[in-house]
């Protein structure tokens, strides 16, 4: 599989609202193929389509409980908030306090066109929400409360 660039903050692709996937082509398992391979090379714990500069409704997540590839996924369920740190492979120097629900249901399609629901708590619940705010133009910057510039490698 391929590796992807990963698109950095300044980007327009960044703030666009991604588009649905109408079609499960070979092109868009493709793009979950070398999502998945980007996310790990880069050890990070999601990704989403535009952050490889492809404006459309996918993500990967992996926080450590298996492989998670969501086709237009939507959070039909939130309950609970609270606040913990986030970073974001397209922001490498920043950290953030973000407020997030504790909770969520998240509806979508698999990889074979299969609807599915995944409930989601903790940071998984968290990952799942930041990749889908990617979806949609949001940055974790714009949610946060404070903002911390890091050292790459730190």
């Amino acid at each position: 599989m391929a590796i992807y660039k990963i698109v950095l903050y300044g980007d327009e692709v960044l703030r666009e609202k991604a588009r649905p996937v109408t079609r499960i082509t070979p092109n868009i398992l493709k793009l979950l193929d070398n999502m998945r391979d980007t996310m790990y090379d880069a050890r990070g714990v999601g990704l989403a389509a535009p952050q490889v500069g492809v404006s459309k409704r996918v993500i990967v997540v992996d926080t450590g409980e298996g492989l998670i590839e969501l086709i237009n996924p939507e959070i039909v369920e939130a309950r609970g908030e609270e606040t913990d740190t986030e970073g974001c492979l397209s922001l490498p120097d920043m950290l953030g306090e973000v407020p997030r629900a504790v909770e969520v249901r998240v509806r979508g399609l698999d990889r074979h066109g299969r609807p599915v629901e995944h409930q989601a708590s903790g940071f998984l619940a968290r990952a799942l929400q930041h990749e889908i705010d990617h979806l949609d133009g949001i940055l974790f910057i714009d949610r946060a409360l404070s903002i911390k510039r890091i050292r790459p490698g730190s």
